[in-house]
């Protein structure tokens, strides 16, 4: 499940590897709902159990926004540049979220080294993301490319 330990070294010659899958992470009605509390998203279908009911999922979903924060952790486990100065999320690029996470859900992340260019002092590197949802099928509940800064 866990990656080998990369250095900026390494970097140049990534592009195309697979990383992952990291370890299964479940996304809580507490998780939703906070994460409601905290961005003001307090939509029906996250957090009215009768709404999300009555709506075409049947059932509390968690944001497709939360599921896609909730990266931290997965991508830690699957690919981690150990001797880097700094680190930095630079952006995303084309985020989807094809299948909804029901609450309780868990979720998995699997990564593709899509690029990797020569930035001043260090590299950039961008990874195809996508998080699988235990029983979910083949479509995932969140597709989006990270953008990684890695700074000597």
């Amino acid at each position: 499940m866990t990656s080998d330990t990369l250095t900026m070294d390494d970097l140049p010659g990534l592009a195309g590897r697979e990383l992952g899958p990291s370890s299964w992470l479940r996304i809580t009605q507490d998780d939703i709902d906070v994460y409601a509390d905290l961005t003001g998203d307090d939509n029906p279908i996250h957090v009215d159990e009768a709404a999300a009911a009555a709506s075409p999922f049947g059932e509390r979903i968690a944001h497709g926004m939360l599921t896609l924060s909730m990266v931290v952790l997965p991508l830690r486990e699957i690919y981690r540049v150990a001797d880097a100065r700094m680190g930095i999320v630079y952006g995303y690029n084309r985020i989807r979220f094809p299948r909804p996470v029901p609450s309780g859900g868990r979720v998995r992340l699997h990564a593709t080294v899509a690029d990797v260019t020569t930035i001043s002092e260090g590299f950039q590197v961008t990874l195809a993301l996508t998080f699988e949802l235990e029983g979910g099928g083949d479509k995932p509940a969140v597709a989006a490319e990270l953008v990684l800064r890695h700074y000597r």
